[in-house]
């Protein structure tokens, strides 16, 4: 495994262009069916309005916040989104929320980058984020993976992710499942 340098951080709510750039490239990846919710012609009909919000929503507050991976020549290479689930409200499925949790979306690693630790550095300053939120604390972090979507599921379960059981319909393909892992929340955090 080849490390490769980057700064792992947040993004700061001026940086809408890249987001955009980043997203419209995870778009573009070969996975992207199974692994995003939106397409290439979805976002890039985006007015830029769209973006300057998608950022500066990302960028502070409690209810969501996207990690980057920023190279030494600020190239971005990879990005992982936390949103916070307060318990009792409705999730994205219109499932009710019983515990205040993380739910991380938006999982994308430029291909070149795959197996060098990016994603698992992105994923530690995300959880870490989470544990550090203060009251009510997040009890357990989620996501959802396609069920053809095999790569990740297993970088997810040796990250230390474990399926719930929980199975619900792709949005927008209800012949599709996407299948809930879930990290608890680690006692003495």
């Amino acid at each position: 495994m080849s490390e490769t340098r980057h700064v792992i951080r947040a993004v700061r709510g001026d940086e809408w262009a890249k987001v955009k750039e980043l997203r419209i490239a995870a778009l573009h990846d070969p996975a992207a069916p199974v692994a995003f919710l939106e397409s290439v012609e979805e976002a890039q009909g985006q007015p830029d309005e769209f973006w300057q919000g998608r950022a500066g929503g990302a960028s502070h507050g409690r209810a969501s916040r996207q990690f980057v991976a920023e190279a030494a020549d600020g190239t971005w290479d990879g990005s992982v989104t936390v949103l916070v689930e307060e318990g009792g409200t409705t999730d994205f499925f219109d499932q009710g929320v019983e515990r205040t949790q993380g739910h991380l979306v938006g999982v994308f690693v430029r291909t070149e980058q795959r197996g060098t630790g990016l994603t698992e550095a992105l994923f530690a300053s995300a959880l870490e984020w989470a544990w550090g939120l203060e009251e009510p604390v997040v009890e357990r972090v989620r996501l959802f993976v396609h069920e053809d979507n095999a790569r990740a599921a297993a970088f997810y379960r040796r990250y230390g992710f474990e399926p719930s059981g929980t199975v619900v319909p792709m949005p927008g393909n209800t012949g599709a499942k996407e299948l809930e892992y879930v990290f608890q929340r680690p006692t003495g955090v």
